[in-house]
């Protein structure tokens, strides 16, 4: 039975159990409990596969697991058989404000802080584009390991209200502390900044930034932060309000495995007002959050998944989570860092990396070339991993395991770097 179909107190009770840390009410994915001793092997082994390549790509976007991806099926089936009037009658009414209260919950927030969008690109463009406190002769601040798209919005903002846009280059290597002195000196030196971008997981080279220090540091100069968190939000053990950010943009379908197409944005309850209403959206009062989100018409079978894929990943603690997918990137890692021929863009500093680490060989600099060194790893080794561009040092290959990622793939995939590297 899809989990959607339950009654709204249910799903309220859902709510409530999710903010406490545990799982939805009356949920399938939760029926019986995984023994401790089988927890990752059962984890990997709810999730459909291809075969025929290891695939550690998935920063792109996270497969469902079984039991969402079969919610999902049954939701767009309902959905198709009933049509308008479910719609109208049940859905757009106390049925997606049920979820919203349930995502909400599981993001440690108020349901009134939390509107539902396409992903975390969306919601970040809206908070960028529709943040109001900035005059002529402002500063707005970037980092060389955010998002282009995200960057792009950044300086659109800066042109269109006659600001100067700063950009933050992160040193290779890194640490904690140069990470914040780079922030520090930065913010010294443009005294005018107002807005800040900060990037919890870069989706360049995985770093993970130590956001809680930088937002403070921020705050105590009188710049606003918008965070996204996109790659951090359900691959790190945190709950949203805890960073300190007033504006966050975060996705459904990466870490969480939610259908595509789903993300959320943030803002703090005392900080509405200064996010404008989306172009003058009158479908909710300025007092509402969702005034700051008009999407249109929205894939509804999608947001109708969001309880599963939230009880499915409710079944496992985030803080055991976490640690298990920073011990599937560092058991790669460990069998490569000391070839003098690799160069792996993420320290070994606690806090700083998290599922996603890239690495390039010595010498290969230039994107092309890391494109190249991706392909070969398809072509000749069938892993699959991608090129990206915007490190100090460079371009890399970012390598992502997941939930379905077992250690045997990940021995390939050193394996693999080690014959390269023995090639250079």
């Amino acid at each position: 039975m899809s989990t959607f179909w339950q009654t709204r107190r249910t799903w309220l009770r859902s709510a409530a159990g999710l903010a406490l840390g545990g799982t939805a009410a009356g949920a399938s994915a939760v029926d019986e409990p995984w023994p401790p001793g089988q927890k990752w092997d059962r984890l990997a082994a709810s999730y459909e596969v291809a075969p025929n390549l290891a695939n550690l790509e998935n920063g792109y976007y996270g497969i469902m697991a079984r039991p969402v991806a079969e919610d999902f099926k049954r939701n767009i089936d309902y959905l198709n058989r009933n049509n308008s009037h479910f719609l109208r009658r049940e859905f757009d009414r106390e049925g997606v404000e049920a979820i919203r209260a349930t995502l909400a919950a599981y993001a440690g927030a108020a349901t009134g802080e939390i509107a539902l969008t396409r992903g975390a690109t969306e919601s970040l463009q809206l908070l960028i584009a529709n943040y109001r406190l900035l005059k002529e002769g402002d500063t707005l601040m970037v980092g060389n390991l955010d998002y282009d798209a995200m960057i792009d919005a950044m300086q659109d903002k800066a042109r269109r209200h006659g600001c100067g846009l700063v950009k933050v280059e992160l040193p290779e290597p890194t640490t904690r502390q140069r990470v914040i002195d780079a922030y520090d000196k930065a913010l010294r030196a443009h005294p005018r900044t107002r807005l800040l971008l900060l990037t919890h997981v870069s989706h360049r080279t995985g770093l993970v930034l130590p956001v809680e220090e930088l937002i403070r540091l921020a705050k105590g100069r009188n710049v606003d932060v918008i965070l996204d968190a996109a790659h951090s939000w359900g691959q790190l053990d945190y709950r949203i309000p805890a960073l300190g950010a007033d504006f966050v943009g975060a996705n459904l379908h990466k870490w969480i495995g939610a259908p595509l197409g789903l993300g959320f944005l943030y803002i703090r309850a005392d900080r509405l007002q200064d996010i404008a209403v989306e172009r003058g959206n009158s479908l909710f009062p300025e007092t509402d959050i969702r005034a700051r989100a008009h999407t249109g018409t929205t894939n509804a079978a999608a947001v109708m998944t969001i309880p599963s894929a939230l009880t499915f990943h409710a079944r496992i603690p985030l803080a055991e989570r976490s640690a298990h997918l920073r011990g599937l990137r560092d058991h790669w890692v460990r069998q490569v860092r000391d070839l003098p021929q690799v160069e792996v863009l993420t320290p070994e500093e606690a806090g700083m990396a998290g599922a996603i680490t890239s690495f390039r060989l010595k010498g290969r600099t230039s994107f092309e070339a890391n494109a190249a060194l991706a392909r070969t790893l398809a072509d000749e080794y069938r892993i699959f991993t991608v090129a990206r561009s915007g490190a100090a040092g460079g371009g890399c290959v970012r390598v992502t395991p997941s939930w379905f990622t077992r250690k045997p793939e990940l021995d390939r995939l050193a394996q693999a770097i080690r014959a390269l590297a023995a090639r250079t």
